[in-house]
């Protein structure tokens, strides 16, 4: 993907954590010049912020389900309020 024309702020989750998988492979490969690791390292720390603060998020959303002593749901907490 070009840097210039790709925000990442725009990304998806998906779209950040695909890009920044083919980062790591670049890297992993040796086979790119010092200053473009260095840009790859770059965006990539970028991307893996993106990613993390999306993932945060949605771990804040998620409810646990409270079920009573029979089994049965009772209703939600937020996740990770202690229950």
């Amino acid at each position: 993907m070009d840097d210039a024309k790709t925000d990442i702020a725009k990304m998806t989750f998906e779209q950040a954590l695909q890009e920044l998988e083919q980062v790591v492979r670049q890297l992993e490969g040796g086979e790119v010049a010092l200053d473009q690791s260095i840009d790859l390292y770059e965006r990539g720390e970028k991307l893996r912020a993106v990613c993390q603060k999306r993932l945060d998020a949605a771990q804040a959303r998620i409810e646990k389900i409270v079920a009573n002593p029979d089994g049965k749901a009772t209703g939600t907490v937020p996740f990770d309020e202690q229950g």
